[in-house]
C-alpha cells in the first residue's frame, strides 16, 4: 500500500513527464512489432492472426462503447461511473494493445486485396484511422493520469477535461474507423504479410 501511495504522488508530481515515458514505449512498442527487431512474441500462422483479428474488432467495439458510456455519465455528473467506465476502456486498449502486438509481431499483417476506388476508400480511412491512433496515446494517457491521481474537486484545476474532451473525440474516431477498416477487410479479401515483409514508411 505504501508503495502504491509512493507511486502515485510520484505520477501526480510528474504527470506530463510519466504521460510521455509511457508514450514513448508504447510506440517503441509498437514499431518493434512491425520490424522484428527483438522478437518479443511466439509465432502464429494465419489461422491465428485471423482469429486475433476477429477478437481484436470486438475489444474496440466494446472500448468504444464503454468510451461513449463514460462521456455519457460525465455529463450526468456521475464521477464514478465516469471513473469506471474510462478505467474499463483503458483496460480493454491494453488488452488489444497486447494482443495487437502478438498477431503483428507474431504472425504479420492483413493488407486489402481490392483495388480501383474501393482500395483507396479504405486507405484513407486506415490513414485517419492510424492518424487518431497515434494522436490520442498520448491524449488518453495524460487525461488518465490526471484522473487516477487527483480528486474530482482537485481535477477541476487541471487540464483533466479539455484533454479528456479532446482525447475522446480522437480516440473515438480511431475506434470507429479502426472496425470500419477491418469490416472492408472482409469485405474485400486480405493477404498476410509477415514482419519481415512488412516496411513502415
Amino acid at each position: 500500500m505504501a508503495v502504491l501511495t509512493a507511486l502515485r504522488r510520484r505520477v501526480r508530481s510528474h504527470t506530463l513527464g510519466v504521460a510521455a515515458a509511457i508514450t514513448a514505449v508504447g510506440y517503441a512498442l509498437v514499431m518493434n512489432a512491425f520490424e522484428g527487431f527483438v522478437p518479443l512474441f511466439p509465432s502464429i500462422g494465419e489461422p491465428t492472426v485471423r482469429l486475433l483479428s476477429n477478437v481484436i474488432v470486438v475489444i474496440n467495439a466494446a472500448t468504444l462503447t464503454a468510451l461513449l458510456a463514460g462521456v455519457y455519465y460525465i455529463r450526468q455528473r456521475r464521477i464514478e461511473r465516469h471513473r469506471a467506465a474510462m478505467v474499463t476502456a483503458v483496460a480493454l486498449e491494453l488488452g488489444f494493445l497486447v494482443l495487437y502486438l502478438w498477431k503483428v509481431g507474431g504472425g504479420g499483417e492483413l493488407y486489402i486485396q481490392a483495388s480501383g476506388l474501393f482500395r483507396t476508400a479504405y486507405l484513407l480511412i486506415l490513414a485517419v484511422h492510424l492518424i487518431c491512433s497515434a494522436l490520442s496515446v498520448p491524449l488518453v494517457i495524460y487525461a488518465v493520469l490526471l484522473g487516477l491521481t487527483r480528486t474530482p474537486t482537485e481535477l477541476a484545476d487541471t487540464a483533466h477535461a479539455r484533454t479528456g474532451r479532446v482525447a475522446v473525440g480522437v480516440w473515438s474516431v480511431s475506434l470507429a474507423l479502426g472496425i470500419v477498416t477491418s469490416a472492408m477487410l472482409r469485405i474485400a479479401g486480405s493477404e498476410l504479410e509477415t514482419v519481415g515483409a512488412i516496411v513502415l514508411v
